[in-house]
């Protein structure tokens, strides 16, 4: 299917929370306001390396406005938190690992005067050597940054002999990739809204990917139940992964249960910066061969991530990328070593694609090479090596069956790029190069084997005759609520008004997982197929006894029970159906999302797979590249919400642009050099590519019951390199580090060499 918005537009109709977000009425968590609040800040490190010697508060304190200044001193329970590894501290005592290290937290009448109260606040420091890159951190003389040493986490995956393997091979390249440190650069930054109650309950108004979780790490932290404790998630002004571990909470809740006051934190975008996780800076060396005729023998693999001062994800980013330096492709051979390592560095941590799309720029980098030094079409070098059915996934574990990969290979010849693949094309004006670059790559969904990945949630006729579902999901701007409504609809033949949807509160959704790893849409869809059923049976059963009609002759439809006998007709609403409220209309369901029987920890079952032509132009004059033109395959199953799918796809695109050709978070001996929007550059409207298009692959191998995959992710893996392959073809120049370098792409021209002279 292909994606138009034209005809997007006709089975959409409005998203649910669209017209709030277009005329700005919706109100963020942020936004959040209550009578007698207070403003908090946090003071970070002065120094990205260091040894903490005093901290006077006495100043701050005395400042009028001030009404409570906290350090750790003030942390009843776990002074420290992270999703996989509780080692972030909320506020150091002993040493401080990089510049967003908190110390103290401050809560005041005014911003202003929370802001003043922060400079009043005094710490004394022994600075320390400031590991700023992986291999400082390697180094035998490092100083230790954690008690476990600067490693955080290390893989290994071996099959067949590689060193054999190579002496075999007729054609062989070795490279090194250098992928940035990314900003999630999200709408709204890191804030919330914290309540304590008079019945010693708080509820938190924060942006997250996972309440429970936050709900238990903030349980650790205060000390205090889970159970009194309430996260209200949604909505929020996107996330990308960046709010999926704690970032202001701790400080809003310590500060609010120390007040009993409400509690607003809210980031400026310096704030962010410095303290917001990132996408991890990755080094990759690949060595990969081939046999004479095209077959992959041999594929060497190290990965070198630099995961900031403290774990977070850093550990299953690498087991990803890891699982992902394969591709699709078939490899006799393999060896692939990686290394996760602790710096003085900004902390890295879970980003769409999650480690995806650094590993995928360079094997697909790979191919394109191989192709050239062995003068073949790198589209076919693809074709040699894939399976036409995959059962198998890159680390020898059984995966869902699937023919995504060679159905995406096939399907990208419809674009229309395809005819100038192959040949640069020169424009009338003598300093633009255009080219055409191809990519493919796999992504797999879910959490992987080893780690819970719970997922369910409840459907039930609620007390006001409405079809309500509920998930413990989050909607954050990827469109969850539209999609939601869109499966309702399908599976009820109701309206709008039928029906309502709850996520995003603790207190009122069961337990469904994490909104992460491109799982919510498919957890959601699973969730419907298990409920429909007895639901249905359940509301067809009472409407017989009210109307008279047989279960059999019933269906469900727009605003209650309708018969399926001569002409349709309602024969009972559903508010007359809990009239005298004798049932129990209530459905849970809970289970695992799909995991590959092998335990390979991190392996993944499902996958889907995209393919992307990308045309661009290339002023060589100025270094500059423009992308003129990309198209998407994608094969994730059938499409639940067709506008929301072309919007994910197109947004993950956009992203991975910026990933491409412009963002790089840089660092200095710790220090961040880019500290707000004006020097770190995102793409804006006038980056987006003339024409973007989407095809949608819907169809799954008979016996796969699994539905839709996600596609919050998928989007934006496989571009980056398909934009090296066009900027290859226009400039004959191979590229290796993003973002690209302008200067790199330089070139001599009559016109310069004039106008040196004077001559223009």
């Amino acid at each position: 299917m292909r994606l138009t918005r034209h005809e997007c537009g006709k089975r959409w109709r409005i998203r649910p929370d669209g017209k709030e977000k277009i005329t700005g009425q919706l109100s963020y968590l942020t936004d959040r306001t209550l009578p007698d609040m207070l403003y908090g800040k946090v003071l970070r490190s002065k120094y990205p390396h260091g040894k903490l010697q005093n901290i006077d508060c006495s100043e701050a304190l005395a400042l009028p406005g001030v009404v409570a200044v906290i350090t750790h001193k003030d942390v009843p329970g776990l002074n420290g938190y992270g999703i996989s590894e509780p080692d972030h501290p909320v506020f150091c005592h002993e040493y401080v690992r990089y510049t967003g290290d908190a110390i103290a937290a401050v809560a005041a009448e005014t911003k202003a005067v929370a802001e003043q109260a922060l400079s009043l606040i005094h710490v004394d420091y022994e600075p320390l050597p400031v590991l700023d890159t992986p291999e400082k951190a390697l180094a035998p003389d490092a100083p230790m940054l954690h008690p476990k040493g600067n490693i955080l986490h290390k893989t290994a995956y071996k099959k067949g002999d590689v060193k054999q393997a190579f002496l075999d091979c007729a054609y062989i390249v070795e490279e090194t990739y250098i992928t940035p440190r990314q900003m999630h650069t999200y709408l709204e930054t890191e804030g919330g809204l914290f309540v304590p109650g008079t019945d010693g309950r708080l509820t938190v108004y924060s942006a997250t990917q996972h309440g429970y979780k936050d709900r238990m790490q903030l349980s650790r932290i205060l000390g205090m139940a889970e159970e009194n404790i309430r996260v209200i998630s949604s909505p929020i002004g996107g996330s990308f992964g960046g709010k999926d571990e704690l970032n202001v909470q701790p400080y809003g809740a310590l500060l609010a249960l120390h007040t009993g006051r409400p509690v607003n934190i809210h980031h400026s975008r310096r704030e962010s910066v410095k303290a917001g996780i990132k996408r991890h800076p990755m080094t990759i060396r690949m060595k990969t061969g081939t046999d004479k005729e095209g077959r992959l023998l041999a594929h060497e693999v190290n990965i070198l991530s630099d995961t900031g001062a403290y774990s977070t994800l850093g550990g299953p980013v690498l087991n990803f990328a890891t699982e992902h330096a394969v591709g699709p492709y078939q490899f006799p051979h393999v060896e692939i070593n990686g290394k996760a390592v602790f710096t003085n560095n900004g902390v890295s941590g879970e980003f769409r694609g999650f480690g995806g799309n650094q590993v995928i720029f360079a094997v697909e980098g790979q191919l394109d090479r191989l192709a050239e030094k062995m003068n073949i079409d790198p589209w076919e070098l693809r074709r040699r090596n894939l399976k036409q059915t995959m059962e198998v996934g890159p680390l020898g574990q059984r995966m869902a069956p699937t023919t995504g990969a060679i159905d995406v290979w096939q399907a990208i010849k419809r674009s229309k790029l395809w005819s100038k693949k192959g040949s640069a094309e020169n424009q009338q004006t003598p300093w633009l190069r255009r080219g055409v670059g191809m990519s493919l790559a796999m992504h797999g969904f879910g959490l992987g084997y080893g780690i819970p990945d719970p997922a369910g949630g409840r459907l039930r006729l609620n007390e006001e005759g409405k079809i309500e579902v509920a998930f413990g999901h989050e909607e954050f701007g990827q469109g969850l609520l539209g999609t939601i409504e869109l499966m309702l609809q399908d599976l009820f033949h109701c309206e709008r008004e039928d029906l309502k949807i709850v996520i995003g509160d603790t207190d009122c959704v069961p337990v469904s997982g994490s909104s992460t790893a491109s799982r919510s849409t498919s957890m959601a869809w699973q969730t419907l197929q298990r409920l429909q059923a007895p639901f249905v049976e359940a509301l067809l059963k009472k409407a017989a006894t009210v109307s008279g009609w047989t279960p059999d002759q019933l269906r469900t439809g727009p605003g209650g029970i309708w018969t399926t006998v001569g002409q349709p007709k309602r024969v009972v609403t559903y508010q007359e159906l809990i009239f005298d409220g004798t049932e129990d209309f209530t459905f849970e369901t809970s289970f695992h999302f799909p995991v590959t029987p092998d335990p390979v920890v991190g392996g993944h079952y499902l996958y889907g797979f995209t393919a992307v032509m990308a045309e661009v132009e290339v002023n060589v004059l100025t270094g500059h590249v423009r992308v003129t033109h990309v198209d998407h395959e994608v094969a994730a199953g059938p499409v639940m919400n067709p506008m929301g799918y072309l919007g994910q796809i197109e947004g993950g695109s956009i992203m991975a642009l910026g990933f491409t050709l412009t963002e790089d978070a840089m660092m200095v001996d710790g220090n961040y050099t880019t500290n707000n929007l004006d020097t770190y550059l995102i793409p804006t409207i006038m980056d987006v590519p003339e024409e973007q298009g989407v095809g949608a692959i819907e169809s799954l191998v008979p016996g796969d019951e699994y539905g839709p995959r996600g596609v919050g992710e998928i989007g934006s893996v496989a571009l980056a390199p398909a934009i090296a392959s066009a900027v290859h073809q226009a400039t004959g120049k191979w590229r290796s580090r993003l973002p690209l370098e302008p200067e790199a792409l330089l070139e001599k021209h009559p016109l310069l060499e004039l106008h040196s002279k004077g001559g223009v």
